[in-house]
């Protein structure tokens, strides 16, 4: 592409694919992708994007199409690679002016720079390093702040390349610039902290981006440039320096207001310094060692102490908090259990942290977090007013489920918002290890405060209130820790429950709380003679006039229910008033994430109380198609409707089937994998297809038309593979010859294209469709099956060499051999031909290898069935046949000892695997009660040969059947064959017939 000719038709083009009317756009974009692999194309975008004097949005696209292609076409490798001629010539331009006047354009310029340093520097760009250092100390001060820029790029990316090559370059390139890099950070620190009383706000800002940028580039360097930091001066040095700089900035926070771009650059200059220190302390804790006393000393004054009043914000204290975490829980300051075992840098910083972790120290911590961090503030109180949903699950509970991210991901600069909740979460968490770390000495201390907060609280000492909030909200984060100090039954009765009954408006906090640390409690340490007393006051809490507090007693409920002590004879009689109010408080909340949290209790109520839900739950049944409709837009919520409704067919059993005119259509949505929102819903919709299926009691011809979706879900080949096999032997069971004449030619066809790549465990799952088919219907599964066949067949000659695959071809063959004789017949004579072999002989050859291979098969009732199989081969004149009678009978005699139990008062043998019709399932208080497929299921096996005929007399049949056709004499020539122990054992089992 010649760039004198080409760049002015590329810039049209350019242009063109920057306009919105799609009928322009569109066809610039196909001819921008057929240049990208034209040699000099990439020449001519950078003469675009860096001429200022073109339309900025132009200079953007052109710049993001640079970019786009490094990563396809810059690698010697890639298909369509450019030149090595052309590579040089962009290197050279790219570093040739940094006068980008576009922020925006300046820093993707920067990261396409970095792009290229990753596969080229330093060996095919040398001189990469070298021009951005004398770049960034030019006078211009554009010029050096997109040189500042890119060096901080550069930097990052080359730090973040792993293997052991590029990481020694990495070494090597931080050992050669640490001390630059310094001197350009300490510079531009100082000329911030001269220019900061100087009033001159453009100046500030523009010094203080440049020390951004500096300590951006010293923390990769520090973190990722040395393989032992703490043996190089520089580096310690800086590490050390860090905690003046650290108070500098701080104190500079006075001087700067607090609402404008100073500001913000400000704090995330002094957040950028924690986070030096959290990664390196992260990267290298021994290292981190001679910094342990410093970084407590720094971040225990400015946290807990008054040197912070008016200098720290909730970010930083945030970060200082996730500094004292890290430094208590590190593993590689946790000496073992014999010291002499442990390293001396373990010692050293283990000796460290107990020199400053004394009982004043860890006393005042304790105190402040409760005292101070944990007490609700005025925000909060008045967001409980506003948006109560929003205080629960915006707040509360938010936290709950993002403290691991704060504290041990070191967040990247975000919006203040993202941070508005952060530090709850950071107090608590801090309050936990610490309490569990140093159990022994604070355990006495908030004993103390729990013990001057005994008998009610004067509603009108708001102070008092929210002091005893935050100690109650110590004691339940703590429940663990303090299991052998505190009587919490004994606190329970005397002082908690009490404190529920409450009304007063002003005492709802305390409720909130109080319900809140009984869940705590729950599963450590709650006398279960106390729970019907619990379930009378979440009751009553269930009707407070407090969305807040009701939302909460909804969650102590759920954790109630879901203990392991949970008795549901103990829960009954609060069955229907609980199971009321929470419908009610479903139809109150609005917010999704409520919603959401509702239902989950009331799926685990249904769960826990099964069957006994049913006369409560026609208020839900009827709502929830109206709030399926509602969450079109809410995959999460619709997750939460589908697990209820997993739950609520389970607790119907049989009455389901009232629910299908909502319940099949929401199956038939969550399982097509056509539909978008299957993405969110399938895992759960495919367990609410087969809990449907088990609980139904017949098959409708809505329920049957929903496996069309199966078919695109097995070529998915996902996790969900297991479900569907269970889905698809629920149709089995539920209605084999429909469903098998329906679909088993398309069914049929989607197992043989899994057969040819799916794992062992999947071919088994595959074959016992097959053989549950054969079990329940045998001549039309052998009939619907039978291109499956054949294989099975060939697998069992072969002799598959997996044996659970044999096991289960041997299931599958058993039952042909018994229960479809003309099939096997014909499918023997199949196998004959395509084996070019005589019938004869491949009967021999299987009977053969089946005998070979009876010890595959482990389930009791395979092994009376493959002896079953074999005998009904008998009586046989057949030569072939006789020729394995001995293979036959050893194989019966085995199948005897698996199922025949002896009567000792009689001294006879009796079949343990018959089955009688009069025979009930035995259900235990602790047991579901048997689904409706489970009841098809046994009344399968009051048919299945397996349950029905004793084996100990098919033998006798069949032997003696087979001495009337040979006569005595063939008939003892035959048993001859047969091994004296064995005819023994046989006798002992047919004695009496």
């Amino acid at each position: 592409m010649d760039l004198n000719s080409a760049s002015t038709v590329v810039l049209q083009v350019l242009t063109q694919a920057t306009s919105q009317d799609t009928a322009v756009l569109k066809p610039a974009e196909e001819q921008l992708k057929q240049w990208e692999t034209q040699p000099g194309f990439y020449s001519v975008l950078l003469n675009i994007f860096t001429n200022h004097t073109l339309d900025i949005n132009v200079r953007w696209l052109a710049v993001l199409y640079f970019k786009n292609g490094i990563d396809r076409y810059w690698r010697r490798v890639a298909p369509h690679a450019l030149s090595e001629e052309e590579k040089t010539t962009l290197r050279a331009g790219l570093i040739t002016n940094f006068n980008e006047p576009i922020n925006q354009i300046a820093t993707q310029i920067a990261v396409l720079i970095a792009k290229v340093a990753r596969l080229d520097c330093p060996r095919q760009w040398p001189e990469l390093i070298p021009t951005l250092i004398e770049s960034v100390k030019v006078q211009d001060d554009l010029r050096q702040h997109r040189a500042l820029l890119t060096f901080y790029h550069v930097t990052k990316t080359l730090a973040s390349k792993r293997l052991a090559a590029d990481r020694k370059l990495f070494y090597d390139l931080a050992s050669g610039i640490y001390n630059f890099a310094c001197s350009l950070w300490n510079h531009h620190t100082d000329t911030f902290l001269q220019q900061v009383s100087s009033g001159n706000e453009a100046a500030v800002l523009s010094s203080l981006e440049r020390t951004l940028l500096s300590l951006k580039v010293l923390r990769k360097l520090t973190v990722n440039g040395f393989v032992e930091p703490h043996k190089n001066m520089e580096v310690m040095g800086f590490l050390h320096g860090i905690f003046d700089r650290l108070k500098q900035f701080l104190e500079c926070s006075r001087s700067i207001g607090t609402d404008n771009v100073c500001r913000d650059r400000l704090e995330k200059t002094i957040i950028l310094f924690t986070k030096v220190l959290l990664d390196f302390l992260d990267q290298h804790p021994f290292s981190f060692t001679p910094l342990i006393q410093r970084s407590l000393e720094f971040s225990v004054s400015y946290v807990f102490t008054e040197v912070g009043e008016g200098v720290t914000f909730e970010r930083f204290i945030v970060q200082c908090m996730n500094l004292i975490k890290m430094i208590v829980k590190n593993y590689a300051y946790k000496p073992s259990k014999n010291f002499e075992d442990s390293s001396p840098e373990t010692l050293e910083a283990h000796k460290i942290k107990m020199a400053f972790f004394t009982y004043p120290t860890l006393t005042e911590i304790c105190r402040r977090l409760v005292s101070h961090y944990f007490l609700l503030t005025e925000e909060e109180l008045t967001m409980w007013e506003e948006d109560p949903e929003g205080f629960n699950f915006g707040n509360y509970y938010f936290w709950r489920a993002l403290f691991v991210i704060f504290l041990i991901v070191a967040v990247e600069e975000t919006g203040g918002d993202s941070w508005k909740y952060s530090l709850r979460p950071c107090t608590e968490v801090l309050f936990i290890d610490i309490f569990h770390e140093y159990n022994q000495t604070l355990t006495p201390v908030l004993l103390e405060m729990m013990q001057t907060l005994q008998g009610p609280t004067n509603v009108e000492d708001m102070n008092a209130l929210l002091i005893k909030d935050a100690v109650y909200n110590a004691v339940g984060l703590a429940a663990y820790e303090l299991f052998d100090s505190v009587d919490f039954d004994q606190w329970f009765k005397n002082q908690l429950l009490p404190e529920l009954q409450v009304i007063h408006n002003r005492y709802k906090p305390l409720r909130r709380r109080v319900i809140w640390l009984i869940g705590q409690w729950i599963s450590v340490k709650f006398k279960s003679d106390l729970r019907p007393m619990l379930y009378e006051a979440i009751c009553n809490l269930l009707q407070d006039q407090d969305l807040v507090v009701r939302i909460e007693t909804a969650t102590t409920l759920k954790l109630t229910v879901d203990d392991f002590e949970f008795r549901t004879d103990q829960f009954l009689p609060y069955l229907e008033t609980m199971f009321t109010l929470l419908f009610q408080l479903l139809q109150q909340v609005t917010e999704c994430d409520t919603k959401m949290h509702v239902l989950h209790v009331l799926s685990c109520v249904i769960e826990r109380v099964n069957m006994q839900i049913r006369p409560y739950v026609g208020c839900l049944v009827q709502y929830l198609p109206l709030l399926w409709k509602q969450s079109e837009e809410h995959n999460m919520l619709r997750c939460a409707i589908l697990t209820t409704l997993i739950h609520l067919v389970q607790g119907l059993g049989a009455d389901s089937k009232n629910l299908y005119p909502f319940l099949l259509p929401v199956i038939q949505l969550s399982t097509d994998v056509s539909q978008p929102p299957h993405v969110y819903l399938l895992e759960d919709g495919l367990e609410l297809w087969l809990v449907t299926l088990e609980n139904s009691p017949c098959v409708t011809p809505e329920l049957l038309r929903i496996f069309q979706n199966m078919s695109p879900l097995l070529e998915l080949s996902s996790e969900n593979l297991r479900t569907c096999f269970k889905i698809i032997n629920g149709y089995i069971f539920l209605s084999s010859t429909e469903f098998l004449q329906t679909y088993a030619v398309g069914l049929c066809q989607s197992f043989c294209d899994l057969l040819k790549e799916i794992t062992t465990e999947g071919q088994v799952q595959v074959l016992k469709v097959v053989e549950n088919a054969l079990k329940v219907n045998p001549v039309l599964g052998a009939q619907m099956f039978q291109p499956i066949l054949p294989c099975v067949f060939r697998g069992i000659i072969e002799g598959e060499r997996y044996p659970v695959v044999m096991s289960t071809y041997l299931g599958v063959m058993g039952r042909v051999l018994l229960q479809n004789t003309s099939f096997f017949s014909s499918l023997l004579t199949e196998m004959a031909h395509k084996f070019n072999q005589e019938m004869d002989q491949l009967l021999g050859n299987m009977i053969e290898m089946w005998v070979d291979r009876m010890d595959n098969i482990t389930q009791p009732e395979r092994r009376k069935l493959s002896a079953l199989a074999l005998l009904s081969l008998l009586p046989s004149d057949n030569s072939v046949i006789q020729d394995k009678f001995c293979g036959i009978i050893n194989i019966s005699v085995e199948g005897l000892h698996d199922v025949m139990t002896e009567d000792p008062e009689t001294g006879t043998y009796k079949d343990c695997m018959l089955m009688s019709h009069l025979e009930e399932p035995k259900v235990t208080e602790d047991e579901e009660p048997p689904t409706e497929q489970d009841k098809r299921k046994k009344m399968l096996a009051l048919k299945d040969p397996v349950h029905t005929v004793s084996l100990q007399q098919f033998i006798y049949e069949k032997l003696k059947a087979q001495q009337e056709l040979l006569g005595e004499q063939g008939f003892q020539s035959l048993m001859e064959t047969v091994d004296t122990e064995i005819v023994t054992q046989l006798q002992e089992f047919l004695h009496g017939f």
